[in-house]
């Protein structure tokens, strides 16, 4: 009973202390009811909840009592009671209200408390944030922001509990602020700039998600929308190029290495498509790569002749001349003179490709690589020189793959109709879901071939017309991403794990054509922010060993 009368008692002196200041006309002359509110943080439950409305409401009027005042209230964020946390997190915002210097401090505070586990008190930190980013929101995005650097400078007690609050203003920022951002980010121009330097200061240290995340904001700003000019969209570009790291040694023995190269370089196209260069990937590929290729997977090299090949229709002239001698030496290694058992088709279909548009832009360049006679008026011609030999091994280069493509496409059109036997004499839906798939396999494996076919017909004359436009689609592009290979020729499905090459066999009749899905790569790590596991190993970028992250295997 005596706790009971304490309490009531404390509560009448916190209704006192509010009703004399709420007369006084100088409230700063009454700096002793002020400290009794501040005392009174400390007393019962009902009495943290009315100091934790009554020490913001007064705040601004005892700058000499602001550390003391603004430490007990910040207890009160943090107090056992949910009615309490909830009082005192809602009153954060008040003590910016008149005192913007305190703005960046008390949205620190936020950012840490979105950590918070029941959803009222959660729920009550975002709008306290939404408050102040409307209040001011360059100064509340940039104290927001300094929670997703790097941790590099705090001790390993503090990494975990660090970690988990940049987890949490992250997914803040994706779900409060990016969809609200015409609303926001006023003046529209000069915040649009502010946000986007927010951006590159901090993504030293982010996951592919992460990046991704940041990338599809910039691309959805007004600075950066159809209409920007070829400058702007090769700023979106340099940035990718720093998380692709393409200062560095390439690191062939580091699968993350080859797979970042070649998600970033995805991720480049469409602004590369746009009239952005992309002569610094196409200078890594063959200056660090293209030397060390007989060193990467199987699966590593059918990825990289797939972005190669999807890039090479936005190459600029002199990047073409630079990349074309290692293509052409590819295409060599993979269209052989004699018939053979295995054939990667696919791989073939991409450097046939690739060849077109590079050749396209800098046609007399096969001079000297393939035999050609182009005549372009230039020295670069070298129509004096005889490559008389050069035109006739890759013609009949030619002429073998195209001998091949066609037994492949006899042997797939008569798989096509056992499949259809078959499915029609499927009970089970798992057998029904097999033929299905190698059917799929078998149109992809059927595309594959006649593109090889339509790619090489050009070819075979003397002064080739090259191939410049979209008008052939690559195999995979289209819905299901399939490729023909040996392993799977009597209806096996590859696991996802393995080389997604299309080796198979040209020669020997078989049921059907197999092969596994060939996705694009690193698309799964890009579906959602939240789970995603970080590594204690710093560094730039987002990638295994080099930072926090999933790996882009």
């Amino acid at each position: 009973m005596a706790d009971a009368a304490d309490a009531s008692r404390d509560i009448e002196k916190l209704y006192e202390y509010c009703e004399k200041l709420d007369e006084a006309q100088d409230k700063s002359q009454s700096r002793e009811y002020y400290e009794g509110i501040i005392a009174a943080a400390n007393g019962s439950v009902k009495a943290k909840q009315l100091a934790a409305q009554m020490i913001p409401k007064f705040f601004k009027y005892f700058p000499d009592l602001s550390e003391q005042a603004l430490d007990q209230h910040l207890f009160l964020c943090e107090d056992e009671e949910l009615g309490v946390r909830v009082q005192a997190i809602r009153g954060l915002p008040l003590f910016c209200k008149d005192t913007p210097d305190n703005l960046s401090k008390i949205v620190d505070i936020l950012g840490q408390l979105l950590v918070a586990g029941d959803n009222v008190e959660r729920d009550a930190v975002h709008k306290a944030l939404m408050t102040l980013l409307r209040q001011d929101i360059k100064t509340s995005l940039t104290a927001l922001f300094k929670h997703i650097g790097s941790t590099d400078d705090r001790n390993a007690e503090d990494v975990s509990a660090w970690e988990t609050i940049r987890e949490k203003v992250l997914c803040f920022i994706r779900d409060k602020v990016f969809p609200i951002k015409a609303e926001l980010l006023k003046p529209k121009d000069e915040m649009e700039r502010h946000i986007t330097n927010l951006v590159k200061q901090n993504l030293n240290d982010v996951t592919a998600v992460e990046f991704k995340l940041f990338m599809d904001f910039l691309k959805s700003l007004s600075l950066f929308g159809a209409n920007a000019p070829v400058e702007r969209v090769q700023e979106l570009v340099e940035i990718i190029e720093g998380q692709a790291d393409l200062d560095a040694q390439f690191n062939v023995s580091d699968g993350d290495h080859i797979a970042r190269y070649i998600s970033c370089l995805q991720m480049a196209l469409p602004f590369i498509e746009r009239g952005a260069s992309s002569s610094k990937f196409f200078n890594y590929l063959s200056q660090q790569i293209i030397p060390v290729f007989d060193k990467l997977s199987e699966e590593q090299k059918l990825n990289l002749f797939k972005t190669v090949a999807e890039s090479s229709l936005y190459a600029k002239p002199q990047d073409s001349r630079l990349l074309l001698p290692s293509i052409v030496q590819l295409l060599k290694k993979y269209m052989v003179r004699r018939k053979i058992d295995e054939v990667n088709f696919t791989s073939i279909e991409c450097l046939l490709y690739s060849f077109h548009h590079l050749s396209h832009k800098t046609p007399n360049a096969t001079n000297s690589l393939c035999g050609y006679k182009i005549v372009t008026g230039q020295p670069s011609d070298r129509l004096g020189e005889d490559f008389t030999d050069l035109y006739k091994d890759f013609t009949e280069r030619l002429t073998t793959i195209e001998e091949l493509a066609k037994a492949m496409i006899k042997k797939l059109t008569q798989g096509m109709a056992e499949h259809n036997k078959a499915m029609a004499a499927a009970k089970t839906e798992e057998e029904k879901e097999s033929i299905k798939k190698q059917k799929q396999n078998a149109t992809a494996g059927l595309r594959s071939c006649n593109n090889i076919l339509a790619l090489t017909q050009p070819l075979h004359s003397k002064a080739p017309s090259f191939i410049g436009d979209q008008k052939i689609a690559l195999s995979w592009k289209d819905a299901t991403k399939t490729a023909v290979t040996s392993s799977a020729a009597a209806g096996q499905k590859r696991p996802a794990s393995t080389p997604n090459g299309s080796s198979t066999n040209a020669n020997k009749k078989g049921r059907g054509a197999g092969g596994l899905q060939n996705q694009v790569i690193n698309r799964a790590a890009f579906e959602a922010l939240s789970g995603t596991g970080r590594a204690r190993g710093r560094g730039r970028g987002v990638w295994r060993g080099r930072g926090r992250g999933r790996s882009y295997r």
